[in-house]
C-alpha cells in the first residue's frame, strides 16, 4: 500500500512539474510578445486625461454640442458629438459640473470602463441629457484610440465590409407635384433612397384652421393637425410617386408617432403594395408591445423604430422578438458609439439592420455613425445631412456625400477637427428651443 502511495504521489509531481514547465514557457512567451509589440508601437507611454472642455455652436441651423478631451501627450485630443438641439445648455451643464472632475486624471485608454463608471456615478440612470454627455466622452475617447493607433476609428471596429455607406435623402413639399420634382432632383444626384413626405409630419401643413383656435383655447403658435387629412393624402403620395419616378427608387417614410395605433397599422397596411423601403415610428415609444405584435400579423412592410430611445428596455425586446426591421437610435441620445456597437451586434442576430438618426448631429457625429456603419455586416441605411459651408470650415474633415453615399476620409480617428476660434462666431442662443404645442381640431394635445 505505501508503494502504491508513493508512486502516486510521484505521479502528482511529475504531473504538477510539467504544468509549472508549460506556464513557464507560456508566460515567457507572452512577454516576449510584449516585447515585440512594445518595439512596434514605439513603446507608447501611460495617457492622463488632463481636461475636458464642450463648445456650443451653430454653423447653420442645428443646435451642436462638442466634447473635446486632451490627454497627457502634448497635441493628442479627441472630439465627440454630445448634440442634443433642444437642451444644449443641460448637456454642457452636465459635461463641465459633473463628467469633467470624474475624468481629469483618468485613463483615455479605458474607454469601456470609463463609460461603465460615469453611467454609473448619477446613481439614476437613463435619459437624454446625461447619455448626450455620455457620447460626447465616449466618442471623443474612441477618436483618441484611433489617433494614437494611427488609423481610422472603422479599422479598430474591424475594418471596412463595405466601400461606402448609403444614404436616404428627403423630398418634401404640400403638393404631389412638388414631392415629385424634389424627388427626381435627388435622383439626378444619385440618391436611391427617398423619404417622402406631404405637408409636414401628419400633413399639418394642409389642416384647416382648427376649431380650437376659434375657441381661444391654446397658444398663437399651437400646430394643428388633421389626421384624416393625412390617412388620405399618405397612400395618394406613394401611388403618385411610385407612378412618376417608377419601382427601383427605395421609398421611405415617417408618421412620426402622430396617430392612433390602430390608424397607424391601418394605414401601413395599405402602403405595403408600394412596397416601401421602411416605415418609421408608427407609434409612440410608450407603445404597448402588443401593438407591434398587431402590426407583425397584419402586413409585412418594413418597420424602423427608435428616434426617441435613450433605455435599453426600449429597444432590447423589440429587437429580440423580431417586432422591427430598422432600428432608428440618435447614438448621442442612447450613449455613444460604445452602446450604438452594442446595439448592431444585438441587431445582428436577429436580422435587424441599423439607420441612425441624422437630424441635428454633428459632423464628428456623423463621423462615428460612419466608421462603425462601414464596419458591421447588418448595416442598413444612413440619414443624409447637407453641411453648408461654414459648417465645413468649423469641422474641416467634414464627410464627403459622393453620389448618394457618405464617403469618410482615411485620417487617424475620426477624421473631423473642429476649429475653436471659428466656432464662437456661430453662438447657440440662450432662449429654450421647444417643440411646439400640437393639437387635434378639438384642442387635444398629441405626440409631435
Amino acid at each position: 500500500m505505501n508503494m502504491h502511495m508513493n508512486r502516486r504521489n510521484m505521479m502528482k509531481l511529475a504531473a504538477l512539474g510539467g504544468t509549472a514547465g508549460v506556464l513557464n514557457a507560456v508566460t515567457k512567451h507572452g512577454e516576449a510578445m510584449a516585447a515585440t509589440y512594445e518595439k512596434g508601437t514605439n513603446g507608447l507611454k501611460p495617457l492622463k486625461i488632463t481636461d475636458v472642455k464642450v463648445f456650443l455652436t451653430i454653423p447653420h441651423d442645428q443646435n451642436l454640442v462638442v466634447v473635446k478631451i486632451e490627454t497627457s501627450e502634448p497635441g493628442l485630443f479627441g472630439y465627440g458629438c454630445a448634440s442634443y438641439r433642444r437642451r444644449p445648455h443641460l448637456v454642457a451643464e452636465a459635461i463641465e459640473r459633473y463628467l469633467k472632475p470624474f475624468l481629469i486624471g483618468k485613463d483615455p485608454d479605458q474607454i469601456e470602463d470609463l463609460w461603465q463608471t460615469t453611467y454609473n456615478m448619477s446613481y439614476w440612470r437613463n435619459g437624454s441629457i446625461f447619455n448626450n454627455a455620455l457620447s460626447g466622452m465616449d466618442q471623443a475617447l474612441w477618436d483618441i484610440k484611433g489617433k494614437r493607433a494611427n488609423m481610422p476609428v472603422y479599422q479598430l471596429l474591424g475594418v471596412k465590409v463595405r466601400f461606402a455607406v448609403d444614404f436616404y435623402a428627403h423630398a418634401r413639399g404640400d403638393d404631389l407635384e412638388t414631392v415629385e420634382r424634389n424627388a427626381k432632383d435627388l435622383m439626378q444626384q444619385g440618391f436611391r433612397h427617398i423619404r417622402i413626405q406631404l405637408g409636414g409630419y401628419g400633413s399639418e401643413n394642409l389642416s384647416k384652421e382648427p376649431d380650437f383656435k376659434k375657441h381661444g383655447f391654446g397658444a398663437e403658435g399651437d400646430i394643428s393637425v388633421d389626421i384624416r387629412v393625412y390617412l388620405e393624402k399618405l397612400p395618394e403620395l406613394f401611388a403618385h410617386i411610385r407612378q412618376t419616378c417608377g419601382k427601383k427608387i427605395e421609398l421611405l417614410h415617417d408618421i412620426h408617432e402622430r396617430i392612433n395605433p390602430v390608424d397607424a397599422i391601418h394605414l401601413i397596411k395599405q402602403l405595403e403594395e408600394y412596397d416601401p423601403f421602411f416605415v418609421e415610428d408608427p407609434f409612440p415609444p410608450e407603445t404597448h408591445q402588443r401593438y407591434f405584435e398587431m402590426l407583425r400579423d397584419q402586413t409585412s412592410c418594413p418597420i424602423a423604430m427608435g428616434v426617441l430611445f435613450n433605455n435599453p428596455t426600449e429597444w432590447v425586446s423589440l429587437i429580440s422578438n423580431m417586432m422591427i426591421d430598422f432600428i432608428r437610435v440618435h447614438v448621442s441620445h442612447v450613449g455613444g458609439l460604445s452602446v450604438a456597437r452594442k446595439i448592431s451586434v444585438l441587431s445582428e442576430m436577429f436580422n435587424v439592420r441599423t439607420a441612425w438618426h441624422g437630424h441635428g448631429v454633428s459632423p464628428v457625429g456623423h463621423a462615428a455613425n460612419a466608421h462603425l456603419d462601414l464596419a458591421i455586416p447588418n448595416f442598413g441605411i444612413q440619414e443624409v445631412v447637407q453641411f453648408n459651408d461654414h459648417t465645413q470650415e468649423v469641422f474641416p474633415g467634414c464627410p464627403k456625400i459622393e453620389n448618394g453615399y457618405m464617403v469618410v476620409n482615411e485620417a487617424p480617428g475620426f477624421g473631423v477637427d473642429f476649429d475653436e476660434k471659428l466656432s464662437a462666431k456661430f453662438p447657440v442662443a440662450d432662449e429654450p428651443l421647444n417643440w411646439p404645442p400640437i393639437r387635434k381640431n378639438d384642442g387635444t394635445a398629441i405626440r409631435p
